[in-house]
């Protein structure tokens, strides 16, 4: 018969036992996550860690700011597509425009948890140079993300304006907005040392290079005011990648060739996100969005190559059909019809800048223009400009024309101040949204609600 004692034993016996059993299990380590002190063990582990930042980037840049200016119309045969952002009726909670902001610091703090683990190794040779040069990628990815979100969700593209956080570390925490030139200083600085670590033998276009960092720098410096700095990187992206000659320009839009293109976002498969089914549906052939006819009127339809290349007419569809669809990336095969290249930067966009830097400065940029135009235009011959105005409202129409469903047009339009405005033909669908004046709440986009209502450090865009 077991007596107190040995049962007291007994007992106590059982807790150590099931004590030291739990602590041997409470030390497992877990098989569904990655230890982050573990994650990037060498050059290979950095590199797959880099790939997944790429992954996240896209164009949704580009077919927001066509939607929301007037580079798009809504057509009626369209039952599916969001029409809130069409229609200037986004706030807080609009997915159509919010979703970019939550999308790019996902990828930011992807990108900061790689730099972290490639900071951490002790690397010698050749994997020394080539973690070096992935550095450089990741740090010109920062600039160019934040830059993005800058364009998107500042206030106002002037000094003291209410920016986005610029985040260079992994971090969870209540960030305050930076400044519109905090933002600008802390891009063209990630830029510079990325520059510095890229060597000019690297050439990959699906990747960042030196001349792609050139032409990052050119578009900031365009957004900054900064004139010289715009002429210079400008001028070095022209000088390494001429302009696609006229036999080689209707390619582009089909990766027949990418011949002027410095950066571009390699899609593969038939399954694999389009740029092209913003604007088409293959499935029932439906005209999501189509080129605004004040687009439409801009082009010399018999001479401009960008006319065939960028816009589709069908004179076989009747009403409510749309007639017009966007060509430019309905490239592909038969297998995967619109699977093309997202081109992120070309020389076209570089010449433009270089004008605009010179017109607002030196006053030199009839040359850039005519330069463009001639390889764009057959028959075309070299234009005169009255005066600096005159030079300036020249390559605002070559910016709509050349640049079109690239992600630009809103943005335009906002650095300068302008009102978005949509003529008769192109606000048919649009429910009265016709002006967008820079006083609307609208006239920038908003940052997401859950952002406000989480980040006590924050605050919305005015008028919201």
């Amino acid at each position: 018969m077991i007596n107190k004692f040995h049962k007291k034993y007994i007992l106590a016996l059982s807790l150590l036992i099931l004590i030291a059993s739990s602590c041997s299990k409470l030390d497992m380590k877990p098989t569904d996550t990655i230890d982050p002190t573990k994650a990037f063990r060498n050059a290979n582990d950095i590199n797959m860690g880099l790939i997944g930042v790429y992954a996240l980037v896209d164009n949704s840049m580009g077919t927001l700011s066509s939607t929301v200016s007037d580079e798009n119309t809504f057509p009626t045969e369209n039952t599916v597509g969001n029409s809130d952002a069409f229609r200037w009726l986004y706030n807080a909670g609009s997915g159509s425009v919010t979703s970019l902001y939550g999308n790019n610091y996902t990828a930011i703090d992807r990108l900061n948890r790689v730099l972290a683990g490639a900071d951490a190794l002790t690397l010698t040779g050749a994997d020394a140079t080539t973690v070096s040069r992935y550095r450089g990628e990741l740090l010109a990815l920062r600039a160019y993300l934040h830059f993005e979100l800058l364009r998107a969700y500042a206030a106002s593209y002037t000094t003291g304006a209410m920016g986005v956080p610029y985040m260079e570390a992994s971090a969870i925490g209540y960030p305050a907005r930076d400044n519109f030139e905090v933002v600008i200083g802390k891009a063209k600085a990630d830029l510079i040392a990325a520059k510095a670590l890229i060597p000019a033998t690297f050439t990959d276009k699906t990747r960042i290079t030196k001349t792609a960092i050139s032409a990052m720098q050119a578009r900031v410096a365009l957004y900054e005011k900064n004139w010289e700095e715009a002429i210079t990187y400008s001028t070095e992206v022209i000088n390494d990648k001429p302009l696609a000659t006229k036999a080689q320009f209707p390619g582009l839009w089909t990766d027949a060739n990418d011949s002027e293109v410095i950066w571009k976002l390699k899609r593969v498969g038939t399954t694999d996100s389009r740029v092209g089914d913003f604007y088409f549906r293959q499935t029932g052939s439906i005209v999501l969005y189509a080129p605004s006819f004040e687009l439409i009127a801009t082009f010399d339809q018999a001479n401009d190559l960008r006319y065939p290349a960028y816009i589709k007419f069908d004179a076989t569809k009747v009403a409510p059909k749309s007639q017009y669809s966007v060509n430019k990336f309905i490239g592909g095969t038969a297998s995967a019809p619109g699977l093309v290249d997202i081109k992120m930067f070309r020389t076209g966009e570089m010449y433009l800048i270089r004008a605009e830097a010179k017109a607002e400065s030196s006053g030199d940029a009839a040359a850039d223009i005519n330069a463009l135009r001639t390889l764009r235009i057959n028959n075309y011959v070299n234009a005169t400009f009255a005066d600096k105005q005159a030079l300036i409202d020249a390559v605002y129409a070559e910016r709509f024309k050349e640049l079109a469903f690239e992600g630009h047009r809103f943005f335009d339009l906002k650095r300068r101040n302008l009102s978005v405005t949509r003529i008769p033909a192109d606000a048919a669908n649009a429910s009265g949204a016709v002006t967008l004046t820079p006083a609307q709440a609208q006239y920038s986009f908003p940052l997401p609600a859950l952002e406000i209502s989480v980040n006590k450090n924050t605050k919305q865009n005015p008028n919201y």
